[in-house]
């Protein structure tokens, strides 16, 4: 059976079941033991979360605790030129893997009050960043923004960058028909 790994956030915590139930007859799905978060933790972190295992697929995503505005100065978590920088270096760790690689695109965050704050727009900056650094690596992508963005008032939560239980099934349905192309 081959091995798949997961990196994200608490999105991807949100949707690996339905992937790990939707490819139980051709992978064994595991995802990292905890939320990615930005990249810097990515790049702090990312040789632990490979470990030693033959992947034969990795599926990352890394964006919407890089676009955090953090007090005082309500700047990016992880400014956009070094969020670029930084998936730079964890796709040049991950390619090492022989694995194939998909990354997926952050999904959106809506309008409204969220907390920690985010600027909708910005998802779609790093979104293109993030793009030219895959295209540049010949990563594969699994364009998460665009399946959520149409049916957002239906899939995801209000004012929460986390999705409904119905929006989880959607995404994990789009990350296992993914996977399932580059097994």
């Amino acid at each position: 059976m081959k091995e798949v790994l997961i990196v994200g956030d608490s999105i991807s915590i949100g949707y690996t079941p339905v992937v790990q139930k939707l490819l139980a007859d051709a992978a064994s799905v595991v995802r990292i033991n905890e939320n990615g978060g930005p990249t810097s933790n990515g790049i702090e972190k990312i040789d632990r979360w490979i470990g030693t295992a033959p992947w034969a697929v990795v599926h990352f995503n890394f964006g919407l605790h890089d676009i955090k505005l953090m007090p005082p100065d309500n700047k990016h978590q992880v400014p956009l030129g070094q969020y670029q920088t930084n998936l730079r270096q964890i796709v040049a760790r991950l390619k090492r893997t022989g694995a194939r690689l998909i990354f997926a695109t952050t999904t959106p965050a809506p309008l409204g009050k969220l907390s920690p704050p985010r600027n909708p727009p910005d998802v779609v900056d790093y979104n293109l960043a993030a793009r030219a650094v895959m295209a540049e690596n010949g990563v594969a992508l699994n364009d998460l923004f665009t399946l959520a963005l149409p049916q957002l008032s239906e899939i995801q939560q209000k004012e929460n960058v986390h999705f409904t239980a119905a929006g989880y099934q959607k995404l994990g349905e789009q990350v296992a028909a993914v996977v399932r192309r580059h097994l």
